[in-house]
């Protein structure tokens, strides 16, 4: 399945979230620009390495990526989910918003990962906050999907419960799947850092004072 847009209207203009997601262009065509010594350096000064952890990586890490389809997939949500979340947060408390989910996400991968000297980085933490909030804002919005049925492609409009639930108990299974083997090859997908990140994004957002006359626009999308 993949998601393309939100039917949640957003009433102000995310220039946050399309900050946040020209700056990690940038610094990933900036990586790029990189020989493969040099990158490998960079990522291992500026990522989250539990073993040694330096905790000013817990926030730089979150603005670096592995590859184009990384960098892509990441913002792609970030650009769906992020503009109503911001919407109704307001512009401050959003950047702060998504700095606590990217740290509760870096910090859960430490604290499961203690002696990993593997670098990890991303912002799939924090935009997995941003998500665990959607869902509890904007349960009744609905996501335009893609769905492929055998052969053909299908537009379907999922509810964001169902979509962003299923989400999360994906990050659930791999995770869990994924304990004893990571720890024999030294790396792969951060599961539990999603899991962390969605979490906090989930619990953050009951916390920190929404506008609430946008609160209940989701009641329309039924």
């Amino acid at each position: 399945m993949i998601p393309l847009r939100d039917t949640q209207p957003s009433y102000t203009t995310p220039f946050i979230t399309g900050g946040l997601i020209v700056l990690n262009v940038l610094i990933f065509l900036f990586e790029i620009s990189m020989d493969e010594f040099t990158l490998n350096e960079f990522i291992a000064v500026f990522g989250i390495v539990p073993a040694r952890l330096s905790y000013p990586t817990l926030f730089t890490s979150m603005f670096l990526h592995g590859g184009w389809m990384h960098l892509i997939g990441n913002m792609w949500f970030l650009w769906i989910y992020g503009d109503n979340i911001e919407d109704i947060l307001g512009k401050g408390k959003y950047i702060l918003f998504y700095l606590l989910c990217g740290l509760a996400a870096g910090l859960v991968h430490v604290l499961l990962n203690p002696g990993s000297r593997v670098p990890t980085i991303g912002a799939s933490g924090a935009i997995a906050g941003v998500m665990g909030a959607y869902i509890a804002k904007f349960p009744q919005s609905r996501i335009l999907t893609l769905v492929p049925i055998f052969v053909f492609i299908q537009m379907i409009e999922i509810p964001a419960v169902f979509i962003l639930a299923y989400w999360f108990l994906l990050q659930i299974f791999n995770g869990v799947g994924q304990i004893g083997y990571s720890n024999v090859s030294g790396g792969g997908v951060a599961w539990f850092a999603h899991i962390g990140g969605f979490a906090a994004g989930y619990l953050l957002i009951r916390l920190m004072p929404t506008r609430e006359r946008f609160g209940r626009r989701s009641d329309l999308h039924w």
